[in-house]
């Protein structure tokens, strides 16, 4: 097959109906909302992946997320079946869950076949075993589905169906008295006429004959009943995308050769200094670099060879990258209507690196190479080329004939056949399954009406797989909730001496769970201790410059764009020192990425596979020798870090900017940020206020974790808080916002200031904090300007800190050991420190 030539289509009118191209652009910023919004590994943290559905009901809006990104909206059945099975959810909690779920409908009849309520209690508590057609044929003729009943069925149960069975038939079957109807009596006489039980005597089977008869007819009623019952389910919509059509048609993945050619050019061109070839052209774009590197190639692929002139035919008809996207919709059939859809599919099939690719666009300009505005429109413009070409290479193969693209969608979806809906025999295997477990005899079945059979089919079809994960997703919630709510009932508060007297100190902790637990056990063990949460970034937005980074980066949430920029330098009288650290890390900086580029080279590989077995030595001494290396560690980053720095936090230019003399916080700033924080944990009334204020950031400490931002502060952007906003009422010139002092123009640094409605006392001090959740440490910032009583203060807060550390590791511990005998979690009173 031969793709010598592409077929130039005409731009140079639009059809009618071809949206124009600002509505094109608005498309891809919609869809754009829908792409991960996780920033650089650097400043890597869990963000919610749900976010764009957060205006939408749990419930609805999984359901939404996953017809949108192919994922499962709850853990599996089996999942939820061994929770239930060890204990995790209880009988209880999937009782009180269906009756929230179905409320005055829970006792409705189904027939005579038992409640609303008890049919799905049922289909929750016993697992049900679906698969294909051929799958459950297999299992019908091969195993002994038809001579044994399910191990979930009760003894009673199966002895009573047997009995009733054996009743039926020897007394009222044979004898002529009752009849179930026509086609329940014509499913007897067959049964009885097989070759397996022909010219036997009923009288002289075996419990073990009874009980395969009784499952055999069993079977074979549920059959019959599942096929007089209409097909119902709605047929899934036809997929958009060309590449679903033919997938679905020929089994070739479009998407793998395309997403090989844009994650090879996606990546350097994302790129922050790390290659050792720089993209030509990345500074034109990513739509120009794309052509002016593959409009000369000569690409090895089948299906990529048409690519070189396709793209001078682009240039030459100086199509702009949204001018593009509209031809490549165009030529692909894409009405108007389904453009929205149509794009945001396309976006999201790769939508790890579109993410990626809209994150450096929009909100990582503080990175070493941002991407230029409207990146993401011309990421998706050379996506639709590529898709262009590979599904029209991939159709023409499996067609044996060149189809146009605007077609394409239909004659494929002609080839290959429609997904079934619900078949007889998977109708028929639920039934019967569900039939062992209620207790539903062949003769009851065989009385029940069409009409009853179509309830009883409707109804257990309503509760599918994806209901009965929600309900066991309520059910587990529900759990957690009683065993929160009893523990708290069992730490019921206790008479704490002084407690009801003014506090000794406060802290301000984040609101992330990991501080919600330090704030409890440090009210505990310290009854004068007040704890307050908000976001741990404390209101102070900034961008970042440490003084050993290069580069700024945003401490606040990915939602807030910081408009401050602060540096951290060394103390005034040690410039001189950091002047010669300053440039031994630019040394050491500079032979550590000479050494990681010259390691890439062929003889750099040869060099390092024989010096490799040297890099195992630091690996040893962590593991054998570790106080001593941390010493080592934390010596050689003295050498190379100034040890005592401050920020640069007041500015006295009116605009912020990254240069000297703008970094910082003007006096206004300062006390609306103080003010407002203090607002919002209630310290309104100097009354309220005690000697110390802690301002307690967090972050954790690992060694050679790539993600080890995520561990960090979520509302720091990935990094620690607490610094800044520690000194804030401490700040002499926030403390009185606007009243100098008589005849010298200076602030008073005693005044209590009023400033957004709030007042700091004159008596109160404030300083910064930073804990590490798998440690009891904490670092205090700024303790050589602190007074006497801080100190004092702060010796019985890090006791306080120490001691909620040991009772945490103590209730764990007994939580695991509990779990591991079979307890439920109960949460016992920890013996006092």
């Amino acid at each position: 097959m031969s793709h010598s030539h592409v077929e130039a289509p005409d731009v140079t009118t639009r059809s009618e109906g071809e949206p124009p191209l600002e509505a094109i652009n608005g498309w891809i910023e919609h869809a754009a909302h829908y792409l991960p919004s996780q920033g650089p590994i650097s400043v890597f943290v869990h963000h919610n992946t749900l976010h764009a559905f957060e205006d939408e009901p749990f419930g609805r809006a999984v359901i939404q997320a996953k017809a949108m990104f192919g994922s499962e909206p709850y853990l599996s059945e089996e999942h939820f079946r061994r929770e239930l099975a060890r204990g995790r959810i209880l009988q209880e909690d999937l009782a009180w869950a269906l009756m929230e779920e179905l409320g005055d409908e829970a006792d409705r009849l189904i027939g005579f076949m038992g409640t609303r309520y008890h049919l799905r209690l049922a289909m929750l508590e016993h697992p049900l075993r679906l698969g294909t057609d051929a799958e459950l044929r297999w299992v019908i003729a091969e195993t002994d589905a038809l001579h044994r009943f399910r191990s979930e069925t009760p003894p009673e149960v199966r002895q009573r169906l047997v009995d009733q069975n054996r009743r039926w038939i020897m007394r009222e079957y044979a004898g002529g008295r009752e009849a179930p109807g026509r086609s329940g009596r014509d499913v007897v006489d067959a049964l009885l006429a097989s070759r397996e039980y022909r010219g036997s005597r009923v009288e002289q089977w075996s419990a073990a004959t009874w009980e395969a008869f009784t499952l055999t007819l069993l079977w074979r009623i549920c059959h019959l009943g599942a096929h007089g019952v209409r097909p119902s389910g709605a047929v899934p919509p036809a997929p958009i995308r060309h590449r679903d059509h033919v997938l679905a048609a020929s089994g070739y993945d479009t998407d793998l050769s395309v997403h090989e050619v844009l994650i090879r050019f996606t990546g350097p061109f994302l790129d922050q200094g790390f290659a050792a070839w720089e993209l030509p052209g990345r500074d034109a774009g990513y739509f120009r670099a794309f052509l002016d590197l593959n409009r000369d190639a000569r690409p090895m692929a089948e299906w990529l060879r048409p690519l070189p002139a396709e793209l001078r035919r682009i240039e030459a008809a100086g199509l702009s990258p949204l001018a593009s996207i509209a031809e490549s919709l165009r030529l692909l059939g894409v009405s108007a209507a389904e453009a929205p859809k149509y794009i945001q599919s396309t976006l999201l099939a790769l939508r790890g690196w579109a993410g990626v690719v809209w994150q450096m666009e929009t909100n990582a300009e503080w990175a070493a190479r941002p991407a230029p505005p409207g990146t993401l429109v011309e990421y998706l413009a050379v996506r639709l080329i590529l898709e262009r070409l590979a599904v029209g290479w991939a159709a023409e193969d499996f067609l044996g004939r060149r189809v146009p693209l605007n077609e394409m969608r239909r004659v494929l979806a002609s080839s290959h056949p429609k997904p079934p809906r619900t078949s007889v025999d998977r109708r028929a295997y639920l039934l019967f399954q569900l039939a062992q477990v209620r207790g539903w005899g062949p003769m009851e079945l065989a009385r029940l009406s069409k009409s009853e059979w179509s309830r009883l089919v409707t109804e257990i079809e309503s509760f599918d797989g994806l209901e009965r994960r929600r309900v066991y997703q309520l059910a587990y919630e529900r759990r957690y909730q009683v065993q929160a709510l009893r523990a708290l009932l069992a730490h019921h508060p206790t008479p704490r001496g002084d407690a009801d007297g003014p506090a000794r100190f406060q802290v301000v902790c984040c609101l992330d769970e990991r501080e919600e637990s330090l704030r409890r056990h440090l009210e505990e063990v310290e009854p004068r201790c007040e704890t307050f949460g908000m976001a741990g970034f404390f209101g102070v937005a900034m961008y970042y410059r440490g003084v050993a980074e290069a580069q700024f980066r945003p401490l606040c949430p990915v939602n807030v764009k910081p408009k401050i920029f602060v540096c951290e330098e060394p103390i005034r009288s040690l410039t001189g020192a950091s002047r010669f650290q300053q440039s031994l890390r630019r040394g050491l900086g500079s032979l550590a990425y000479r050494i990681h580029m010259g390691s890439r080279t062929f003889l750099g590989g040869i060099v390092t596979g024989l010096l490799g077995a040297f890099a195992a030595v630091p690996l040893l001494t962590r593991v054998l020798l570790p106080r001593e290396t941390a010493r080592a560690r934390r010596l050689l980053n003295r050498i190379v870090t100034p040890q005592l720095t401050q920020l640069r936090l007041e500015r006295g230019s009116p605009e912020p900017g990254p240069e000297n003399g703008h970094l910082g916080y003007s006096v206004a700033e300062m006390a609306d940020i103080v003010g407002g924080g203090l607002r919002a944990i209630g310290l309104t009334d100097p009354g309220l206020f005690s000697p110390l204020i802690l301002i307690l950031g967090h972050g954790s400490s690992s060694l050679n974790n790539p993600q080890g931002a995520a561990y960090d502060c979520g509302a720091c952007g990935g990094s620690r808080g607490g610094r800044t906003p520690g000194p804030s009422p401490r700040w002499p010139t926030t403390r009185e916002c606007g009243r100098p002092w008589k005849g010298t123009g200076r602030r008073s640094p005693t005044t209590p200031i009023s400033s957004a409605g709030s007042t700091t006392p004159a008596t109160t001090r404030s300083a910064g904090s930073s804990s590490t959740g798998s440690r009891s440490r904490m670092k205090t910032f700024s303790t050589r300007r602190s007074p006497p009583l801080t100190w004092r203060e702060s010796a019985t807060r890090t006791s306080a800190a120490g001691g909620s550390s040991r009772r945490r590791c103590r209730r764990r511990s007994r939580r695991r050991s509990d779990t591991s005998r079979g307890g439920r979690g109960t949460c016992r009173r920890p013996a006092p420190s």
